[in-house]
């Protein structure tokens, strides 16, 4: 266990936690709704640290990031922990693992400096904080982004937003690039589906971007969910107005955890959500999970193909101020480009 960041003591030895948004006020030997910090005579404990319960070196598209260092590797570590119970949830095994609960997974000792020094024997440009949920284990992250940062590796969030303002500014300096989970826009969806709140993660979103970490967003469509047109309309459109260079990544579903009942999202509705993406003005959106979907980049003013995808890697075809050398435009993202 280690002392946890972002709490304050109260009276009668609670502790009030603003690390994420449900902001739990937690009174003496209990937990936090993650079931993974604790407050011990007074003090607020993460369980969540040192010990990883998944580390791979994955394709950053993989995150799903497109236009982050593409081609690249990211070394990709997580606990078990989350501050979500999403019922459709793809990595439940480990995500609703925690020290509360009965679901306990034992990972692999790793000490910060390990997983910086397994990052660079990999060869990956980045390290990402992915498969459960990064704000769980902050602390950790937080220590090995530093250590990350100053070896010249990137960092990267796979999250579902609902982080606090307080956390993001306190990891701002080290992180370079979020994938944030915009689950529905319903907040009745994200209230008895997900047991989170929609508006905080809406609020990520804008903090995200405003602060100039590298942004894209996923939603995971679940059929007869969040599936309606309308809604996913309204999805594109939020992220239309926060910026038109945010890329919208569609991943289809299929059953799992609780939500075993249907089958996968069908393709007409990935489509149909593609199309109103692109009506909304977004400039670069992406169908995930789909056999046969393109993954390359065009360009959005001319259409000459800029990045293509496939099992080697990425083939870029920018130029030095990653522009297309077609029309000259900029695109949106952070690329190394020899």
């Amino acid at each position: 266990m280690r002392e946890a960041m972002l709490y304050k003591e109260l009276d009668n030895k609670e502790v009030y936690c603003f690390l994420c948004n449900h902001h739990c006020r937690i009174k003496p030997s209990e937990f936090g709704r993650c079931g993974m910090r604790q407050n011990l005579k007074g003090i607020l404990y993460t369980h969540a640290y040192g010990e990883v319960i998944a580390a791979n070196a994955d394709p950053i598209e993989k995150k799903p990031l497109y236009h982050f260092l593409p081609g690249t590797r990211s070394f990709s570590i997580a606990t078990t922990g989350c501050n979500f119970q999403c019922e459709f949830c793809q990595n439940w095994q480990i995500s609703q693992a925690n020290k509360q609960s009965e679901r306990q997974v034992r990972g692999i000792e790793m000490s910060p400096e390990k997983i910086v020094a397994e990052a660079k024997s990999r060869h990956c440009a980045s390290i990402a904080y992915t498969y459960t949920e990064p704000t769980v284990f902050f602390e950790y992250a937080y220590d090995t982004a530093r250590i990350a940062k100053a070896e010249g590796i990137a960092n990267v969030f796979v999250t579902n937003g609902f982080m606090t303002k307080e956390a993001i500014e306190t990891f701002q300096p080290y992180l370079d690039a979020c994938n944030v989970d915009l689950k529905s826009f319903s907040k009745d969806f994200y209230k008895n589906v997900c047991h989170g709140r929609l508006q905080p993660v809406l609020d990520t979103i804008r903090t995200l971007k405003a602060s100039g970490i590298w942004l894209e967003v996923t939603t995971l469509i679940v059929p007869g969910s969040n599936d309606s047109q309308a809604e996913l309309k309204q999805i594109a459109e939020f992220l239309a107005s926060v910026d038109t260079d945010i890329p919208w990544h569609i991943s289809r579903f299929h059953p799992d955890y609780k939500f075993t009942d249907g089958g996968p999202t069908p393709l007409s509705v990935m489509r149909t959500a593609y199309e109103l993406g692109k009506a909304a003005g977004l400039k670069h959106v992406y169908l995930g999970n789909v056999a046969g979907e393109s993954l390359d980049t065009d360009c959005h003013y001319c259409g000459r193909r800029l990045i293509s995808r496939g099992m080697a890697g990425a083939e870029m075809n920018l130029t030095k101020e990653a522009c297309c050398p077609s029309c000259q435009r900029k695109m949106a993202g952070v690329f190394r480009i020899s």
